[in-house]
């Protein structure tokens, strides 16, 4: 298969591919040993026996496949060039992984059933943490000690999620990263940190939060794996895998198995693909910045024109959410996130912490009927600006990003409308959503644009086939 993958490409006509913004630190891992992962069922026995489902299953990916193959191998078929994208997007997936291929997570040739992929064995995880290249140290970070979150912040200032063409990268600010990180009954241990050198300077990290999901209608403890950045001038050292490990570790001595994390890139495996669009707000100062472009044979100033945004919200009754909200918010989000193969539960004591409203980090709004006082309808976004690094004019980009949007009395397009009012009343330069949930239904109509940034959802020792995005129902910052 591979061979036939590079014969393709070998054979395509020459052509520049928009790249996707990828985390710097995602290289790939190098380890000393590599395991073979034992496939097992509920019943802790050894998988012999290939479902019919598996199989229906397996064939329709060959199909595909197949069909993939027929259209890239015709340049002068219309499916050519996106036949083309797709098989390069496979191609790692059957590559070697010397890092991943000793995980408990899904391979494009496994035969699993839908579940949990290894029995965790609390009495087998090791009491010590993993060994560090010399000169390095574990440490726990505390983000509520000024310096420690300085150290963070500036390592993912200037280490962390960058485009392609290195002309943004994002900057997390602070108090963004103790709303993100701190959430409740977190444990303190799962904030870690790699120190080195004589000023004892921060050169890794990677975190997890405690979260509650909800697989096709069954709940389920799991950690939500992020941060994961090295330092670039210590690449060489392979800190990612060792990060990675430890976190693990840490985690099963809470005797937790599962986890789900998002990437930039393909590896084994993603059960979904998700794109981020894009929808102008500054159209002016993201032209200058290289953010957007004008389309062909339209003027600049009719692009501006076109992309205006009405001064005010056309839904009424809509406002800030308030403490007294929090009840009514997690009743109407809860309800409407059950309608997704994939998704969070947010107790009370998460929707005051992640929903409320807080300054220049998450912005919060319910739609609230005047004569019951029922909260019918609920959007948030949230700030993560980029830093412009070939921008003269120019220092930064804000970006507010879709959280959660609730319809319930009104549909996602007016909420989605009236989402760009507020970001843009709350100066924010552009808006992003990924294509998830209902988002992509209001897309075309409000003018939004499919970005080249691809976001790949993965979930660590759990087996879930392939899900179209719109029955996804997780946002992760």
């Amino acid at each position: 298969l591979l061979y036939c993958l590079d014969h393709l490409e070998s054979t395509q006509p020459k052509e520049e591919v928009p790249t996707k913004p990828e985390a710097t630190e995602e290289e790939t891992p190098k380890v000393e040993e590599i395991t073979e992962t034992t496939v097992v069922t509920d019943e802790g026995e050894e998988a012999k026996e290939v479902s019919p489902e598996l199989e229906e299953e397996q064939k329709k990916m060959m199909y595909d496949l197949v069909q993939k193959f027929q259209a890239a191998q015709n340049p002068n078929d219309p499916n050519n060039k996106e036949a083309m994208e797709n098989i390069k997007k496979l191609k790692p997936l059957y590559e070697k992984h010397e890092f991943w291929d000793t995980q408990p997570v899904p391979k494009m040739t496994d035969a699993i059933k839908e579940g949990e992929i290894e029995k965790g064995i609390l009495k087998e995880v090791k009491d010590v943490p993993y060994t560090l290249p010399a000169g390095f140290d574990w440490c726990d970070v505390d983000l509520e000690n000024e310096e420690h979150l300085n150290d963070v912040y500036e390592l993912l200032r200037d280490h962390y999620v960058e485009d392609s063409d290195h002309m943004f990268r994002f900057d997390y600010q602070k108090e963004f990263l103790k709303w993100a990180l701190l959430p409740p009954k977190q444990h303190s241990d799962w904030i870690i940190g790699v120190r080195g050198g004589k000023k004892n300077k921060l050169f890794g990290f990677i975190t997890g939060i405690p979260v509650k999901l909800r697989i096709k209608g069954k709940m389920i403890k799991m950690t939500e794996i992020n941060f994961l950045c090295v330092h670039n001038k210590i690449r060489e050292h392979r800190l990612a895998p060792v990060l990675i490990k430890e976190i693990t570790r840490r985690v099963h001595n809470k005797d937790m198995w599962q986890a789900i994390y998002t990437a930039g890139k393909v590896l084994p495996k993603p059960f979904t693909e998700c794109t981020y669009y894009h929808r102008n707000i500054n159209t002016k100062k993201l032209i200058d910045v290289g953010f957007a472009g004008v389309p062909p044979g339209r003027a600049k100033s009719l692009h501006i024109k076109l992309l205006q945004l009405p001064k005010d919200t056309t839904i009424e009754n809509i406002r800030p959410m308030e403490r007294r909200d929090v009840k009514q918010v997690q009743a109407l989000l809860d309800e409407y996130l059950k309608n997704f193969d994939l998704s969070f539960h947010f107790n009370k004591e998460e929707v005051i912490h992640f929903m409320l409203p807080r300054d220049e980090v998450i912005y919060s709004y319910v739609v609230c009927d005047p004569d019951t006082n029922e909260i019918t309808d609920f959007i948030s976004y949230y700030n993560l600006p980029s830093t412009c690094l070939k921008s003269e004019k120019y220092k930064q980009v804000k970006a507010a990003f879709c959280y959660y949007i609730v319809p319930k009395k009104h549909t996602i397009k007016e909420l989605m409308k009236d989402a760009l009012v507020l970001a843009k009343k709350d100066k924010f330069d552009v808006f992003n959503a990924l294509d998830i949930m209902d988002n992509k239904e209001s897309f075309d109509d409000l003018h939004f644009g499919m970005g080249n940034g691809n976001l790949y959802y993965y979930l660590y020792n759990w087996y879930l086939p392939d899900i179209d995005t719109k029955k996804v129902g997780i946002v992760l910052v």
